[in-house]
């Protein structure tokens, strides 16, 4: 195996730990501090402040940018926010199961904004790699599957954004700014997190907070320790899955996304003992097995692209996994 597949697997495998670590905290916060929006502008001020410090030690030199591209990086973190609201709002009209199934389908969703937007195509065996997940996350999480109307064109709109989302990370690291992943989340973190904490006052977990919590004194006392492992998993998980981005690109971050509800399902299934039905157990087989195949096949190309440089072509499309958990809470 070449050097560049090594870091590759390396920077996946990194990814995939600290997401599972993460969402797996993330279950124990939100049951015990159950204000999604607020953890989420707690996750933001974690990784602003982890970045900061970075910074001041030299690890990257933040990039001297116009107005124009200050605006956007604003207009950036406000898709961000946008697409948190948008999943919070339609979880409350589908079932879970349904989002889910939905939100699986993000690698498609990626495909058809590359097809239309840079005319870029990917080989019939990554196409049907794809789907071979998709039924199989279908399968896994195969239950209750209810919606509405309006439920159902918000959380498709929200796995569009998310694939929008990540399409503008990856082209700003990669385009003509190239900013430094460390340099996009300490500009765009700050803006995430007062964005977050409005939500929060405008869903009334301000409100909620200071009626549960004479004070922060109190807060810290009974949720310290978890609330600060849980921010430092989150600066964590937001400079790996940005760099894995820059480095894995296509849709492999996507693929460890759904192999994570898998593993979520597993990890439910050992530690709160949740009983699976068989076509539920087939599904995750099926997912598995998808996202074997897909890495095996883009394993073949970087090998391939590895022989002969000169018919190479960067594979910089994004995956879509950024920021994505549970209840709307972006991980």
């Amino acid at each position: 195996m070449s050097s560049s597949n090594t870091n590759l697997l390396v920077n996946l495998g990194l990814y995939f730990a600290i997401n599972l670590s993460l969402s797996t905290c993330n279950k124990f916060v939100l049951n015990a501090f159950p204000y999604p929006w607020l953890v989420t502008s707690m996750h933001a001020v974690f990784t602003s402040l982890g970045c900061l410090i970075l910074l001041m030690r030299g690890y990257f030199e933040p990039a001297k940018l116009t107005r124009h591209e200050n605006l956007v990086l604003i207009a950036f973190s406000s898709l961000f926010t946008i697409n948190i609201a948008i999943s919070n709002v339609s979880l409350s009209l589908v079932s879970l199961p349904f989002h889910q199934v939905v939100r699986s389908t993000t690698p498609i969703f990626a495909v058809l904004i590359y097809r239309v937007m840079y005319s870029q195509s990917f080989t019939t065996p990554i196409y049907l790699s794809l789907v071979v997940m998709t039924v199989g996350i279908a399968a896994a999480t195969f239950g209750d599957y209810y919606f509405t109307l309006m439920g159902f064109c918000l959380t498709v709109l929200g796995v569009l954004l998310a694939a929008v989302k990540t399409v503008a990370t990856n082209r700003l690291m990669t385009g003509s700014l190239k900013l430094h992943p460390l340099d996009i989340l300490l500009r765009m973190c700050p803006l995430a997190a007062v964005q977050s904490l409005i939500c929060a006052g405008l869903a009334g977990e301000v409100t909620g907070v200071t009626q549960q919590y004479t004070g922060v004194s109190m807060l810290w006392q009974s949720l310290g320790l978890l609330l600060a492992v849980n921010g430092m998993l989150a600066f964590a998980q937001n400079v790996s899955s940005f760099h894995t981005n820059k480095v894995a690109g296509a849709l492999t971050l996507t693929v460890c996304a759904n192999v994570k509800q898998v593993m979520t399902i597993l990890l439910a299934i050992a530690t709160f003992h949740t009983e699976v039905g068989f076509l539920n157990g087939l599904g995750m087989a099926i997912a598995v097995g998808g996202s074997a195949w897909y890495s095996w096949i883009k394993l073949a190309e970087k090998q391939q692209e590895t022989q002969r440089p000169e018919d190479r072509h960067e594979d910089s499309t994004p995956s879509i996994a950024l920021w994505e958990g549970t209840a709307g809470v972006p991980y």
